[in-house]
């Protein structure tokens, strides 16, 4: 689910709490997996799995930057930073993105000379049984990691997310290598799959890049959730028309402006209560958001009917 979906949002504080924990089990997760890859890694001498503990150890120079992007992201706006400091969620991810790009590479380096010059696997079924624990943990992480998302929109845990998903995959490819390598000696098996994996790896590293590009550009909120603000304002009785809106995301934020057209003869006080009524509706469909109104007479072609004071 993209990190910009509204739905099912929580109010800031709880989201805040939220993602604190997701980039705590993040850390920790990275960490025990280091452990027992590299244990792994040292009586295989695999290099598929080395690509794995490669991708493990980047993991958790991911996830504190997630950790320390996340909690800059949740200070509160002040004097000289107005609309908060949620982009410091999409920069965490640029820059996920170009340490993953970065393991990708080692691990196509790698494995081409393997390739070259390939070398038996020992204790394959060591490095099977490591690789089983790692898809047991990294999904239990990537299940709690899509409830945050989906329910605070968090555009560096999104990022940290994918690239465990990446993981699973890779874990999956590297169980695969050390069975042909090991048990029926295709040793090539070992770094073809560790290349594949490279190629997936970068693919996932373009996608984090792609979404942290788009809110650092304030690229629009998707169109169903447009139409959603749309339907939103429509919706009230004395709303007879919506213009120019203009909406964004900035970390776990959204942002929505747009005009709202009235009837002409409307008094100031019931145009106000009027537009604070459809920010509130706003509000509670999209939590969080700051939202923006500007009220506009609605120009008919006959006469339309006066309001009272």
């Amino acid at each position: 689910m993209s990190a910009r979906d509204g739905n099912q949002r929580l109010d800031q504080r709880r989201a805040g709490r939220l993602m604190r924990l997701a980039t705590y089990a993040s850390v920790v997760t990275a960490t025990i997996l280091i452990a027992v890859k590299l244990g792994a890694w040292w009586l295989t001498d695999s290099v598929s799995l080395l690509s794995s503990l490669m991708d493990s150890l980047l993991d958790v120079a991911a996830s504190l930057v997630t950790l320390l992007a996340v909690r800059q992201a949740l200070v509160p706006a002040d004097q000289e930073h107005r609309f908060g400091h949620g982009k410091a969620e999409p920069l965490a991810a640029l820059l996920q993105a170009g340490l993953i790009s970065g393991s990708a590479l080692f691990i196509a380096i790698e494995g081409g000379h393997r390739l070259i010059q390939p070398e038996p696997v020992s204790y394959g079924n060591v490095g099977v049984g490591v690789m089983v624990f790692s898809i047991l943990l990294t999904f239990a992480l990537t299940r709690f990691q899509k409830y945050v998302v989906r329910r605070t929109g968090s555009s560096a845990i999104a990022a940290d997310s994918l690239h465990y998903m990446s993981d699973l995959l890779m874990n999956a490819a590297v169980i695969l290598a050390l069975v042909l390598a090991s048990q029926f000696g295709w040793l090539r098996a070992d770094p073809l799959i560790a290349l594949g994996v490279a190629g997936y790896i970068f693919y996932s590293a373009v996608q984090i890049a792609r979404e942290a590009l788009d809110m650092l550009m304030d690229r629009e909120l998707p169109a169903e959730q447009r139409e959603k603000v749309i339907a939103v304002a429509r919706a009230h009785d004395e709303v007879l028309g919506v213009h120019d809106l203009k909406t964004r995301a900035s970390g776990p934020r959204t942002f929505i402006q747009l005009h709202l057209e009235m009837n002409g003869g409307m008094t100031l006080y019931r145009a106000h209560a009027v537009a604070e009524a459809v920010e509130a509706e706003l509000q509670t469909q999209f939590p969080g958001a700051e939202v923006i109104i500007h009220q506009d007479p609605h120009v008919l072609a006959e006469e339309t009917p006066q309001y009272g004071t």
